[in-house]
């Protein structure tokens, strides 16, 4: 039987190489995520002597999650396969985005967030941050409202603010609910209300502290690979794991790309409101695409696109020596994207329906593309052997 790194082993910086996945968030399309991870961990199993048991949390050190890559990212760290999580993400889905008659997203949240605290409680239990369980390190970004701040939040031993300090009145991040922790990450404004958490206790006079927390797409992080990057790095986040293209591997996998192109005349068609929302969508596009742009000036990459006709790829990196090997699967909303990468001839109004986060019926059709496109982007020469999982 194989042999696994531990835990420990996994956050362990003397313990290597090291490998993270990243996923983005994406809504629905999560579904996208989950049919390239299941060619991604069939071949990773594969490379690990086919053994029935290998899970992606044996190979990966940190699973770092943006909204619907939370909740994938908190679902894998536990040591559940892919298909595992494929049902639980199934079933999610459906039941979180059901539509109402009384909920219109106009006055309110379009969906119900109870209704993702029930599904998460579900996958998670009522495990927190400190829970012995999980079997790898797991990052979720979300972002804290009333501050404007990101936070990443680790299940890191540690992290700064993972464990009670003897006067402390901060409620330690080990003690947060990992339900409570991804509902947050996935709190879209519009779709579902802002999630609470307590993070000060109330002592000697002061009033308890509460946190809003909104989707940390809203943050530059709806891709998080830079954010996990950082975090396995900097000495502030207190992993402190070496660099090096032969040291430290990341795996990117995306939601789908949405075709940018809107028109000139549908744009002065438009309302102020829908300008408003356009320059949102916008603005994550870009940030998104610039968190792709850095990953690849700091790494070598064998799956490397061109950003722009100008740029072409972001090589070569920066400061000469690479910070790590990278890897970035995605699906490009793209007519002519899909028919060379995918070999499937998609239509644009095909493609800019399944660019939709909230809908169910686009389910099926997802998830088609998520494993089509699994099958043909990865490829078992990215994933060097001197990355195996074996310690």
């Amino acid at each position: 039987m194989s042999r696994y790194r531990s835990f420990a082993e996994h956050l362990d910086p003397k313990v290597g190489p090291k490998r993270i996945l990243a996923l983005d968030g994406g809504g629905l399309r999560g579904v996208l995520t989950l049919g390239m991870l299941r060619e991604i961990e069939t071949t990773l199993r594969l490379q690990h002597g086919n053994d029935p048991l290998f899970r992606l949390s044996h190979y990966f050190d940190l699973i770092a999650g943006t909204s619907t890559g939370a909740i994938i990212a908190g679902a894998l760290s536990l040591g559940m396969s892919v298909d595992e999580v494929h049902g639980h993400y199934m079933n999610l889905g459906k039941f979180v985005f059901k539509r109402t008659l009384t909920r219109w997203g106009a006055l309110r949240a379009k969906f119900d967030g109870d209704k993702v605290k029930e599904a998460l409680l579900g996958v998670y239990g009522d495990r927190r941050l400190d829970s012995a369980d999980f079997k790898t390190g797991l990052l979720v970004v979300s972002k804290r409202l009333d501050t404007g701040s990101t936070w990443p939040i680790t299940n890191n031993p540690n992290a700064r603010y993972f464990k009670a300090g003897t006067q402390a009145t901060t409620i330690p991040n080990g003690e947060y609910p990992l339900w409570q922790v991804v509902r947050a990450s996935t709190a879209a404004p519009h779709f579902f209300d802002p999630e609470t958490i307590r993070i000060g206790r109330g002592a000697n006079g002061l009033k308890p502290v509460d946190g809003d927390f909104v989707d940390g797409g809203v943050s530059p992080h709806n891709n998080p690979a830079l954010q996990a990057l950082m975090t396995a790095t900097m000495d502030g986040y207190r992993l402190n794991w070496p660099v090096g293209g032969d040291k430290l591997l990341v795996v990117s996998v995306g939601t789908g790309k949405a075709n940018a192109e809107v028109g000139h005349a549908g744009i002065l068609q438009s309302t102020a409101a829908f300008h408003a929302v356009l320059s949102l969508a916008a603005l994550m596009h870009d940030c998104s695409d610039t968190v792709e742009t850095v990953m690849q000036w700091l790494s070598t990459s064998p799956t490397a696109r061109d950003i722009d006709r100008e740029m072409g790829k972001a090589v070569p990196p920066l400061g000469g020596p690479t910070l790590c090997s990278y890897l970035r699967y995605n699906v490009l909303m793209q007519s002519a994207w899909c028919e060379q990468h995918l070999g499937e001839k998609l239509s644009a109004k095909a493609l800019k329906t399944l660019e939709a986060m909230d809908e169910p019926d686009n389910i099926p059709e997802l998830d088609r593309i998520g494993r089509l496109a699994g099958a043909k982007l990865v490829k078992a020469d990215h994933f060097p052997k001197g990355f195996a999982a074996q310690s």
